[in-house]
């Protein structure tokens, strides 16, 4: 059995394969206990959801408490396989049923759903990030505007905000300082010059699987692998695609302070430019170089060192 379930607020569409039963029930705690009873009878062996603005997560957290083998797709793959298998039409019932048909085809691998400490730290790290974004949509704002009631409303706002993220920051840090496992990986990270408090934080929260995976696959992963695009005799010119946006960000302005003050990064780069490499180039490979030197760190559980790196 291969079960498929599409989130809305009010309501989760569940479609089952082979059979084709479907059924729905409220998104509440009342439809949800009643989803997982009668999933647990059907025994499925893998259940299937995609992202959907957090309200995917009482239920994937109440199927993953009875020991259902639950896993959360990335929202790309199921629209690129749904046009692959010709559903263009679009409602809740049909993206329940594309859902269970990827997971029979597909069988996407399993894994550990975070624990209550990662996900607090998670929502912090989501909400620092929303106010940076308000922060910075305010200043540009500020820089169009000449009418001066508007312009001190929006200094009002933006001190609002300003204080608002140094709050947030500290709240951040402060979950860090409590917990001995994400204290010791952050301690670790911030031993590498131009990696801040604020990098460390989020790759913490963004990038659980740092240390856990090969250096191949922590790149991919988070979009700084390069991609071949060959046919035939035809080399095309390499490029990264995908990936997790908001680790890119952090790591950008990581490597940005890192040709500065990194002797590595600033090596690598200095190298790849007097080759004759674009800036942008220069600094996604110095992104990627980064990224596996953390990853290296994190799973031997050493700090820098210029020698080792």
């Amino acid at each position: 059995m291969f079960v498929g379930i599409d989130v809305s607020k009010a309501r989760l569409d569940v479609a089952v394969r082979p059979t084709g039963e479907t059924f729905d029930v409220s998104n509440t705690p009342q439809g949800i206990a009643h989803l997982v009873d009668r999933l647990q009878a059907l025994r499925p062996e893998l259940v299937v959801l995609e992202p959907t603005g957090g309200f995917e997560q009482p239920a994937v957290l109440a199927l993953a408490e009875r020991r259902l083998p639950v896993v959360v797709v990335n929202a790309r793959q199921i629209r690129d396989f749904a046009r692959a298998t010709g559903r263009l039409a679009k409602t809740d019932k049909i993206d329940a049923a594309v859902l269970a048909q990827f997971a029979e085809a597909v069988r996407p691998q399993l894994r550990a759903l975070p624990d209550p400490e990662q996900r607090s730290l998670d929502a912090l790290v989501a909400r620092r990030v929303q106010l940076v974004e308000m922060v910075t949509a305010e200043r540009n704002r500020l820089q169009h505007t000449r009418n001066a009631a508007v312009r001190a409303n929006i200094h009002a706002h933006l001190a609002f905000l300003e204080r608002q993220l140094d709050q947030m920051e500290r709240e951040l840090l402060r979950a860090i300082e409590t917990s001995s496992a994400l204290k010791m990986r952050f301690d670790l990270m911030v031993t590498v010059p131009g990696v801040g408090k604020v990098t460390a934080a989020t790759l913490l929260g963004d990038l659980p699987e740092l240390g856990t995976l090969g250096h191949r696959a922590i790149a991919a992963l988070v979009g700084v692998a390069p991609m071949n695009r060959d046919s035939g005799q035809i080399r095309g010119r390499r490029s990264t695609w995908g990936g997790r946006s908001s680790v890119r960000r952090v790591l950008y302005m990581a490597v940005v302070s890192a040709i500065r003050c990194n002797p590595v990064i600033r090596s690598m780069y200095e190298r790849l430019r007097s080759a004759g490499k674009p800036a942008k180039v220069a600094i996604v490979a110095c992104m990627r170089k980064l990224l596996v030197m953390l990853n290296a760190m994190l799973r031997s559980g050493t700090p820098w060192m210029r020698q080792a790196a």
